[in-house]
């Protein structure tokens, strides 16, 4: 039985730092846009790139000796 009059003030002290930082979560704007972010994974960019032209071997072949 004595435990609960420890287990009774930390429980307390938990939920009220758990409310304090949903506060600041709120406050601080976490909550504004839900949904941008996953239509931003998902939304087609055409940022494509010039390719180079393939002019010949990427590596030039070293002469046997």
């Amino acid at each position: 039985m004595d435990i609960v009059y420890l287990l009774i003030p930390l429980s307390l002290l938990a939920v009220l730092a758990i409310g304090a930082l949903f506060w600041w979560a709120i406050k601080s704007g976490q909550f504004d846009d839900l949904d941008g972010p996953a239509y931003q994974v998902v939304m087609d960019e055409d940022r494509h790139q010039a390719m180079p032209a393939d002019t010949g071997p990427r590596h030039q072949p070293h002469d046997a000796c």
